[in-house]
């Protein structure tokens, strides 16, 4: 009987199949390791879980960053990308480190150094110049409203006006001309000052009436209470039909609402109505919740527009994903620390840590490879609201949705499967090789 004995040789692989091979490798690796690092920051404890002196700890390498870039230009670049960006990452700045100087007293002498510092940079020309000097107050009620409210703010982390004399007479002269500025419009029939000719939005004025009242709690006194409640009720007859809540954007002559409430003003109003009036701010802040919460079951965050407003995004809340507003989530968090609710503020933590997968390198943290400074600004001063004055009582009716992330860690766990497997079939086939041709050899037995 005869069988055959063949050899076969394998033909050379492909140079494509290793590097696809290589290349899936390398993929793999780096979305486990993307995936590895998401899902553990998406656990990092909110401000609320974290003692004082922790949430300044974690603050310093972000502010870090930010006083570097600051120093190189950032304030100029996040100008150019919108009208106010000069003035919000420089305030913002300075109030999160009167936070940071508040939570941690240790701090107090570098923060007041940093917040001066930033001060300064509001009231120099590069502050300015955006604004309508003619305008009353100088400057627009966004420019006077958000530098009177951080000259109050280091006022306080200095001790009062006792301990810082200049700044306190300073402050005067600006909420003395805030007040003016509000007596006349309510006396023309709007609440609302304008921050351009002809253009107003209510969140500016909320920022400067907050400075009246940051005031007078500082004196001791009550000069601005008349105006505070003559504003309050103006701003009570004038709200969003819809919601309930103060609008986004008024008629400058008569203070009705031109555009409803929207997550990026409302998010950002209610730090400062908080100040001003501590009930009506947490009343709204439980509406807000409630009517700009996520309706995405597996992403938390805030809307731009009201549940069932599908509307688009434009400079004020950038960009839109499933509705939801990265810069009104951002705020949120603050509003979520100020108002003690620690089931948002543990989401909306966990969310801006998964998602903005910072890197801190020479000690210095930034999100998003550090494109955006402002976006850190905004982040900070979120994370270190616990700093703030606000008498409100803790919101306990938060829902709990810590569920949220089960959906994701399923979805990356098939994705990561998906590719590995890819991953092992290129390396067999890389290995392999492909079967050549049977090489004859028979022999009889």
């Amino acid at each position: 009987m005869a069988f055959l004995r063949s050899g076969t040789r394998r033909v050379p692989v492909p140079r494509w199949r290793v590097v696809l091979a290589a290349a899936l490798g390398l993929v793999a690796l780096a979305a486990t390791g993307l995936v590895a690092v998401s899902t553990a920051r998406s656990y990092t404890p909110s401000p609320l879980e974290r003692g004082d002196d922790e949430v300044a700890a974690d603050a310093l390498p972000r502010l870090e960053f930010l006083r570097a870039e600051l120093r190189d230009g950032a304030g100029e670049r996040m100008q150019r990308l919108f009208p106010e960006g000069y003035v919000f990452t420089h305030a913002l700045y300075g109030l999160s480190w009167v936070n940071v100087g508040t939570l941690r007293p240790g701090e107090r002498d570098r923060a007041l150094r940093e917040a001066r510092w930033a001060l300064e940079r509001l009231e120099a020309p590069a502050g300015t110049a955006p604004f309508p000097e003619e305008a009353d107050p100088p400057y627009g009620v966004f420019h006077a409203g958000w530098t009177a409210w951080l000259r109050g703010r280091i006022v306080a982390l200095a001790g009062g006006p006792e301990n810082a004399a200049a700044e306190a007479e300073a402050l005067r002269v600006d909420t003395v001309e805030l007040r003016a500025a509000f007596d006349t419009a309510l006396e023309e029939g709007t609440p609302y000052l304008t921050a351009y000719p002809g253009q107003a939005w209510p969140v500016d004025s909320v920022v400067a009436v907050a400075a009246l009242r940051q005031d007078d709690r500082l004196r001791g006194t009550d000069g601005h209470e008349s105006t505070v409640r003559r504003w309050s009720r103006a701003v009570g007859d004038r709200l969003d039909p819809d919601t309930g809540l103060i609008p986004h954007s008024v008629d400058a002559a008569t203070g009705e609402a031109t555009e409803g409430a929207r997550g990026s003003s409302q998010s950002l109003l209610l730090r400062f109505l908080a100040e001003i009036d501590p009930e009506w701010a947490a009343r709204d802040y439980r509406a807000f919740r409630s009517r700009f919460g996520s309706d995405v079951g597996v992403v938390p965050g805030i809307r731009e527009h009201p549940v069932g407003d599908d509307s688009p995004g434009d400079v004020d809340s950038g960009p839109l994903v499933l509705g939801l507003s990265a810069s009104a989530s951002a705020v949120t968090l603050g509003d979520a620390v100020l108002f003690a609710d620690e089931p948002t503020a543990a989401d909306l933590t966990g969310l801006a840590e998964a998602a903005g997968m910072a890197v801190e390198l020479g000690g210095r943290r930034r999100y998003l490879g550090g494109a955006l400074p402002v976006g850190d600004a905004f982040l900070v001063w979120s994370l270190t609201a616990g700093g703030e004055h606000a008498a409100v009582d803790p919101d306990p009716s938060g829902a709990d949705p810590v569920w949220w992330r089960l959906p994701w860690h399923l979805a990356t766990v098939v994705v990561l499967a998906l590719l590995w497997f890819a991953l092992a079939r290129a390396v067999r086939a890389a290995r392999c090789g492909r079967p050549g041709t049977a090489v004859a050899g028979a022999e009889a037995r």
